[in-house]
């Protein structure tokens, strides 16, 4: 990956393409003021250095049936780096966790989890999460609603 230098035109696009990942070349060369064939080029180049990993579609949830956020917290027997990569593995193999963080101190892992109802989360959680090796507990926080959902990062 060649490295890109993080100019204020470089952080016009990162910062217009996190907010708008579908906006089209020409209007985003038009807000960052630059023509339309060096924002692409930029824009290319930007993603080749990796500062953009990829594109998406933010999903309504409870649209989708969702209706259920879980935040688990998770201790593990041993912290050993072959259990941790073994519960990384088990937990990118769970489609109802979205997003797993490994934390410093004394819970091991946080989990994001959705479901469609309490009873598709208990299931999870008792046939699944608990039952895993290494598990040593879980402590599970319910969602009473998302007051700001901002994805990625803060680009002034």
């Amino acid at each position: 990956m060649a490295k890109v230098k993080l100019d204020s035109i470089n952080l016009q696009i990162l910062k217009a393409l996190q907010e708008d990942g579908r906006i089209s070349n020409v209007d985003l060369s038009r807000r960052v003021g630059i023509s339309a064939p060096p924002c692409l080029r930029r824009v290319r180049a930007l993603s080749e250095a990796g500062y953009i990993e990829g594109y998406h579609a933010d999903l309504n949830d409870e649209a989708l049936g969702y209706g259920v956020t879980v935040f688990a917290l998770v201790g593990l027997h041993s912290q050993a780096e072959v259990d941790l990569k073994s519960f990384e593995a088990r937990a990118e193999s769970w489609s109802v966790v979205r997003e797993c963080f490994m934390l410093a101190g004394e819970i091991d892992y946080i989990l994001k989890i959705v479901a469609r109802d309490w009873d598709e989360y208990q299931n999870f959680l008792t046939t699944q999460l608990t039952a895993a090796p290494n598990v040593a507990h879980v402590k599970t926080c319910l969602t009473v609603r998302n007051s700001k959902h901002l994805p990625g990062i803060p680009l002034e």
